[in-house]
């Protein structure tokens, strides 16, 4: 287990991330060269032709005496639920900043995250070979951020190649071994899952703690379920079978189970019949935007309910509960975590389930009073409450903190001005 080092790369979208990844897969020979593709690891087709990482993807690679388990993860704001369910399951992150753009918000969000984890951070600066790289001025940005020195912070191009062995070279000094013992009970945290027909759920995992092999009874300690383990193994990044997982892994539980909803996102596995203290788990994310989905054909619904419930498992940002109107039938109003989500799950339920939908128009929820004291919540325009039962209503409101040069001040507060918006206060930093 000193051997073992589980890491995984942050950054705003666009910084490279998936390019590095590439680069760790052609030096741990992960991935043959004939078969090596750009952005290897985002193996959805709208991840391809969008040209951003949707859904964090694990990796097992060998390097040496070592093994590495990586986790590729999304850049995108709608997409920070994938961030923090995979630094749950890593003891150090690489943060990547492209040269060209510097520090952006996804850079702060998603560093604020990995520092309230405690994970080892290793600063890189991306882009360097490129003609509109800012590097001094990126490196500078960089040590203000985390308070390092110049000389913690790794140069490098991941499309070129050029100073990732350094990187590599930072991640197995940096990063510390993961601690646990084969001894204990099984503990176990699902950060991801799949459905598969004949397997089950296939549990995303990270080892705690103990042992798990095939023909193992498993217990889910919050949703109380029992399970046969019909297959354990790793990511090659594609599913790889193996004896069995212990203290450190990541990879994968083939639970059995065929409902769904019975394994849910920060679930903790453990052997039938021993008693372990449960694994934090995560804090369940809200929806910001929703709308509601209706099958073009009726007879389409348990179709649809059963597409939604995959989905939910191999994105647990999705919430969805049954709706009818008249005129569409029966469908389901869908909680996102923003329009590019919406988009996303959208079009995942046509591709991958052949489904023809209607959509109502995205919305935020509305805090309604009624005249008879009565609090409702509204989530679609067609729910609106008649106007003469209405106390008062109140919208959603963000506490936005925008950092911008001093070159753009003007601009951004004139944009400011323009919308509905109330300024606390302006600070030098």
């Amino acid at each position: 287990m000193n051997n073992i080092r589980n890491f995984c790369i942050i950054s705003h979208v666009n910084h490279g991330k998936s390019t590095l990844a590439d680069r760790f897969l052609e030096m741990t020979n992960t991935i043959p060269m004939d078969k090596m593709r750009p952005q290897y690891l985002n193996a959805m087709d709208l991840e391809r032709e969008k040209g951003i990482t949707i859904k964090m993807t694990p990796v097992r690679m060998k390097f040496n005496d070592y093994t590495l388990n990586l986790i590729d993860t999304p850049g995108h704001v709608d997409f920070g639920y994938e961030v923090s369910r995979s630094l749950v399951a890593v003891e150090g992150a690489i943060l990547l900043v492209d040269a060209t753009r510097g520090i952006q918000a996804q850079t702060i969000g998603n560093l604020e995250l990995a520092k309230h984890q405690k994970l080892v951070i290793i600063p890189a600066i991306n882009k360097i070979d490129s003609p509109q790289a800012k590097i001094e001025e990126t490196e500078k940005e960089m040590m203000n951020l985390l308070g390092v020195e110049a000389s913690e912070i790794i140069r490098i191009s991941a499309r070129d190649g050029v100073n990732v062995d350094k990187v590599m070279a930072a991640v197995l000094v940096r990063v510390p071994a993961p601690q646990g013992e084969a001894q204990k009970p099984l503990r176990a945290l699902v950060f991801d899952s799949k459905y598969d027909a004949f397997k089950g759920v296939l549990a995303y995992v990270r080892i705690f703690e103990g042992e798990v092999k095939k023909g193992d009874k498993i217990y889910l300690m919050q949703s109380k379920v029992t399970g046969e383990v019909k297959e354990v193994g790793i990511f090659n990044p594609e599913f790889f079978p193996a004896e069995n997982l212990g203290p450190g892994d990541i990879g994968y539980i083939a639970t059995g189970i065929k409902i769904p909803g019975q394994v849910r996102v920060g679930e903790t596995i453990t052997i039938l019949g021993q008693t372990p203290e449960a694994l934090p788990g995560y804090q369940e994310p809200n929806p910001m935007v929703f709308l509601s989905v209706y099958p073009e054909n009726p007879d389409d619904f348990e179709l649809l309910k059963d597409s939604l419930e995959r989905l939910k498992l191999n994105d647990a940002a999705l919430s969805f509960k049954p709706d009818f109107k008249e005129g569409l039938g029966r469908g389901f109003q869908c909680g996102f975590l923003g329009l590019l989500h919406t988009e996303i799950i959208a079009e995942r339920l046509k591709r991958e389930f052949g489904l023809n939908l209607i959509l109502s128009t995205p919305s935020v929820i509305y805090k309604v009073m009624l005249v008879s004291a009565k609090e409702v919540f509204v989530y679609t325009s067609a729910d609106w409450p008649d106007p003469t039962k209405i106390a008062k209503s109140e919208e959603l409101w963000i506490k936005l903190q925008v950092l911008t040069p001093v070159d753009y001040l003007g601009s951004v507060l004139q944009l400011l001005e323009s919308i509905e918006s109330k300024q606390l206060k302006t600070d030098s930093l």
